[in-house]
């Protein structure tokens, strides 16, 4: 019984995960346009034909319709389920994680907008005000109420804050420093606004030690990327390549793995002195 309550509870969890990923999709196409994110409803983007509910359905759509409208067989693109699938595996990992607790639901949320960003700024370059604001106040949030349960502890509530607050302006601060010697170096803009203030939102998720860490791994995963992209495809240094998805990625990194990370750091080079 126990075993098919767990199956159970994932499929539940791999179906929110698929359909939030739906309207991530959603979120990716129409915010950088301008567009309303509910009016009017799903569409082929080819016909303009408003989609049946069964030919909406996440994933499973994608694959009846062999990838191509119904209605006028114009090709469907194959990320639209690999996002869906992708957030589905990712709520699955930090249900997995944080069993049932405020902080799976909290980072379902946290990772919906990391991967929202990141979408969005590998399609356009930029990271939209709306989502990073929007993200860093639900952070906040996130911190207060996470220091108030179970026991209604103002202390921890502040505490929380504080180390909040100190994230936001790590961020903000480290990211447009790093900005700023970049363009001083080699003479022209390096690094775009938007990454200053995704970095405030995940120092507002993470605090500011747990930031570090993923700004960390976030620059280690750019340079390994960025130098194989070269090396490989005979690019030239100093083109442009969207430094959100590593962001994103050192968040994630972070969000599983922050404490054993910064525990063995201790351990090894710190206790080991």
């Amino acid at each position: 019984m126990d075993t098919l309550m767990l199956i159970l509870a994932n499929l539940i969890v791999f179906a929110l995960g698929i359909s939030i990923g739906s309207f991530i999709n959603v979120v990716v196409y129409r915010l950088p346009a301008g567009l309303s994110l509910l009016f009017p409803p799903s569409r082929c983007p080819h016909c303009l034909t408003k989609l049946k509910p069964y030919d909406n359905v996440p994933v499973l759509g994608w694959l009846w319709l062999k990838g191509c409208c119904r209605y006028c067989q114009g090709k469907i693109a194959l990320r639209y389920p690999v996002v869906e699938a992708v957030t589905g595996l990712l709520f699955i990992l930090i249900f997995w994680n944080f069993n049932v607790s405020l902080f799976t639901i909290s980072y379902w949320v946290f990772c919906s907008w990391l991967l929202a960003l990141s979408l969005i700024d590998l399609d356009t370059m930029t990271l939209p005000n709306q989502l990073t604001q929007s993200g860093l106040v639900i952070g906040i949030v996130f911190q207060a109420v996470v220091g108030f349960l179970p026991d209604g502890s103002w202390t921890r509530v502040a505490s929380n804050l504080m180390t909040a607050s100190l994230g936001i302006v790590l961020g903000l601060w480290l990211f447009d420093a790093i900005a700023t010697v970049g363009s001083i170096i080699f003479g022209k803009t390096v690094m775009g606004g938007g990454d200053a203030k995704l970095a405030a939102m995940m120092g507002a998720w993470l605090g500011w030690k747990y930031l570090l860490l993923a700004a960390f791994v976030a620059c280690l995963l750019g340079v390994s990327v960025g130098g194989g992209m070269i090396i490989l495809s005979r690019r030239r240094w100093g083109y442009k390549m969207p430094f959100g998805p590593f962001l994103a990625l050192g968040s994630v990194v972070t969000l599983f793995g922050g404490e054993t990370i910064l525990s063995s750091y201790l351990r090894l080079f710190v206790n080991g002195r």
